[in-house]
């Protein structure tokens, strides 16, 4: 058997003020095209279909396309859990019905304990949805003396391996922080203080382990315990990950192999360093001028509208940081040399605005309103 395992979709997800639903829709088209051309037998979805509980109805209404073209034409069904982002009980509405045409949503935990099992021509391998949880809420449901999230874990683990056919190979699916794992700036955190982490040792009685909530493809302890990663980038710290989706293939004796599939985002998240003026000329020739960039400007003065300046070559500019009018000045001096330094702030500003230099007289002048300011 082999099926897709994606994660953290995060649909109609905004970033620095800025949809990224048209992204979104272009990256979906992917799968749907490689699915198109390659034999797979399942879709899984570990988690965060979408970026918050209540989503945008565009956001809906592309997920209900989504699904329409992969159960409904293609007849591949479709495994998912919601995640922490997700609303569980929104999500898991009408999840019965749905399952009669291919889209199985496995949302609370009477569902978890009841595996959707696919058969194959070597056997049956039975999916297992761990809807994400909170030690409180797996304390309640099971009454038993839960306190963290690596106990609600462990004992959810328990609850299903209970259940194992012994003859079947069985996949789980979980959103969760395993221990260790390497996390992004644009995930949200489950809890304060290193709470969340979960142990993979709770995993190794499953043939594979299909994350979801850390955004960077990794493994973890076991080549089968697996994160695929989020469907394309969501923060600037993730520039330099590569984004897309795993293709795990089964055998009759379980795990066989794990193979990254790229998607690709029609606008990149970039860092761009450098001084204005070197930026911009950058710009006029850089064939990827529209992706979203965090600019980091190195120039020592002061600059007059940079970020008017800056989206004339780079449109989607949506940060701006300055940390060359600091350079080379230490952290307990810096106030204090910007206060020494404000005429020339000022005089910086003039050119900048007059494209000329101040007169003899005006910068006595402005000389003096400075100092007569500081003094009151």
């Amino acid at each position: 058997m082999k099926f897709l395992h994606t994660s953290d979709w995060h649909l109609g997800r905004q970033f620095h003020n800025v949809s990224l639903l048209d992204d979104q829709k272009i990256v979906l088209e992917q799968i749907i095209e490689y699915i198109q051309s390659n034999k797979v037998d399942a879709l899984v979805i570990a988690g965060d279909v979408y970026d918050r509980s209540v989503p945008p109805t565009a956001a809906i209404e592309l997920m209900n396309q989504f699904v329409s073209r992969v159960c409904g034409e293609l007849k591949l069904p479709i495994i998912l859990i919601p995640g922490n982002h997700d609303g569980a009980e929104r999500l898991g509405f009408g999840s019965q019905q749905m399952a009669e045409s291919g889209l199985h949503i496995i949302a609370n935990f009477e569902d978890m304990l009841t595996p959707v099992e696919l058969k194959t021509d070597k056997g049956t391998v039975r999916f297992y949805g761990m809807p994400y949880n909170d030690p409180e809420l797996v304390r309640h449901h099971f009454k038993q003396p839960v306190s963290t999230h690596d106990d609600a874990h462990k004992l959810l683990c328990e609850e299903i391996t209970a259940t194992f056919d012994p003859n079947a190979t069985n996949v789980l699916i979980s959103h969760c922080f395993v221990d260790g794992a390497i996390e992004s700036e644009s995930e949200r955190p489950l809890s304060i203080g290193g709470s969340d982490r979960v142990s993979h040792e709770h995993f190794t009685p499953f043939d594979y382990v299909a994350l979801g909530h850390l955004h960077q493809p990794q493994k973890k302890g076991e080549e089968y315990i697996r994160y695929s990663g989020s469907l394309m980038k969501y923060s600037f710290s993730e520039q330099h990950q590569k984004k897309g989706m795993t293709l795990v293939e089964l055998d009759e004796s379980g795990f066989k192999s794990a193979t990254h599939i790229d998607l690709s985002a029609p606008h990149e998240m970039r860092i761009i360093e450098g001084e204005l003026d070197e930026i911009i000329a950058q710009g006029k020739t850089d064939p990827n001028s529209h992706d979203y960039l965090l600019v980091r400007l190195m120039d020592r003065h002061a600059i007059l509208n940079p970020m008017e300046k800056l989206r004339a070559v780079y449109p989607n500019v949506l940060h701006l940081e300055k940390p060359g009018m600091l350079v080379g000045v230490e952290q307990q001096m810096a106030a204090a040399k910007l206060a020494r330094s404000e005429v020339d702030m000022f005089r910086d500003f003039f050119v900048e605005a007059q494209d000329s230099q101040l007169s003899e007289e005006q910068d006595k002048a402005i000389t003096d309103i400075i100092k007569q300011l500081s003094e009151q």
